[in-house]
């Protein structure tokens, strides 16, 4: 059902000579010159790129399938899969052309997703890469994007580098930014007498997002950063720091976690509550959420949920989700599907015609409806402007994870999102 390999493509046709080769046959006397010079050319790997993209368009879809963000991962390929089918009506075609997606495991590795997406262009002659799950890949494969003069559209990697001092023209993002994410927990701890330590990875999710929640504090003070390696599973030594940090200062106290895949809530089973201390951070999956339930009351800000957007989009998702899976989309299956619809959202302005200038014309600036509502591609940095949302924790024995309530939608023309890039 889905266009989930080149192997479920439709039967290619045969590979047909450019018009060059017309015109030598029509002008040419011997009939063997003719076939060597046809043969010849059919054989260049330009004839042949063109020839076998006429009646599709191939996308390689790069996420950490294997690694500690193989949830996210597969979550985004699922989203980004229902994406094309619910912007192509179940099509999936484009102005004629089949969609055909190439999967590539990069296992969370930047330079297996630098190779892989040297090859998807190179090699699988794709028109559009789509991923990847985790910042340092996605920062590694940037350059890769600019060299082949070819789109990538980043899904969902997160630092704000991305789309900032490291960005380039072909560089467009679905996912939130680092900026996003802390302007919208801004919103839930932003308060006069609150100390803030930052818990977060020593890479540059954790770091970027650190830097931006910084920015985006006006009142609250942070006390001290405490960044860890990512693959991190004991926190005691942490736990102890952050509380000496803490345990003597008035007013409200806080724990902010910026983190992806592993459970850095293990640090309150040191008993912060006994020194005061708070725990917050953003939206997360399912699974990672059952965590929460230990923290009712507890307010950040979520690029998603299945249960807060009320939109047409989003309740396509929820009902066919529920159909196939028997369990509500996630937060990366949201963000896969967004991307998904973005591509067949700029296919169809282009006509289905892939060449990149016309796609980064046809995308730059462009609105398209996504399970959050409206996202817009800002021209400056081609980052996708959204709505986010600031939620409290209910603890409700119906669900195995802490639900999100809804305070407040954020929408996307309230924030200021910076402008990091060089353009």
């Amino acid at each position: 059902r889905h266009a989930r390999s080149a192997r479920c493509a439709a039967p290619r046709p045969p590979p047909t000579a450019p018009k060059e080769t017309e015109d030598v046959i029509r002008s040419t006397t011997s009939w063997l010159a003719a076939a060597v010079m046809a043969a010849t050319l059919a054989a260049l790997p330009l004839g042949n790129a063109i020839a076998q993209n006429k009646g599709e368009v191939k996308i390689a879809l790069i996420a950490s399938k294997t690694g500690p963000l193989e949830a996210y991962a597969k979550q985004t390929i699922t989203g980004f899969n229902l994406g094309l089918e619910y912007a192509t009506n179940g099509t999936m075609t484009v102005a004629g052309k089949k969609l055909v997606v190439i999967e590539k495991d990069d296992q969370g590795k930047p330079d297996v997703g630098k190779t892989l997406l040297a090859q998807a262009y190179a090699d699988d002659k794709v028109d559009i890469a789509v991923g990847p799950t985790a910042s340092p890949v996605a920062l590694a494969m940037l350059p890769v994007a600019e060299e082949y003069k070819k789109i990538l559209l980043v899904e969902p990697a997160v630092a704000d580098s991305i789309t900032g001092d490291k960005w380039n023209k072909y560089i467009f993002r679905t996912g939130r930014n680092s900026s996003q994410d802390a302007i919208s927990n801004a919103v839930a701890l932003d308060a006069a007498g609150t100390s803030i330590v930052t818990l977060a990875q020593d890479n540059a999710f954790g770091k970027d997002g650190v830097k931006a929640f910084k920015d985006a504090l006006k009142k609250a003070k942070i006390v001290h950063e405490e960044y860890l390696p990512a693959a991190t599973t004991d926190f005691t030594a942490a736990g102890q720091r952050i509380i000496d940090k803490l345990k003597d200062l008035p007013g409200k106290k806080v724990v902010w976690i910026v983190w992806a895949g592993g459970n850095p809530f293990k640090i309150a089973d040191m008993d912060l509550k006994r020194y005061g201390i708070e725990i917050a951070t953003g939206g997360n999956i399912l699974p990672a959420m059952v965590a929460y339930k230990q923290f009712p009351g507890m307010e950040g800000g979520a690029y998603y949920y299945f249960g807060i957007p009320k939109n047409k989009v989003n309740e396509w998702l929820v009902a066919r989700h529920y159909k196939e899976f028997k369990a509500p989309p996630d937060f990366f299956t949201a963000g896969g599907m967004a991307a998904g619809i973005a591509v067949v959202e700029a296919l169809k302005k282009t006509g289905g015609d892939t060449a990149t200038p016309k796609l980064i014309a046809a995308m730059e600036g462009m609105s398209f409806e996504t399970p959050k509502g409206t996202m817009t591609f800002r021209k400056e940095d081609h980052q996708a402007m959204q709505d986010m949302y600031h939620f409290r924790i209910k603890v409700d024995p119906a669900f195995a994870w802490g639900v999100p309530e809804l305070v407040r939608e954020i929408k996307a023309s309230e924030m200021d999102v910076p402008i990091r890039n060089k353009r």
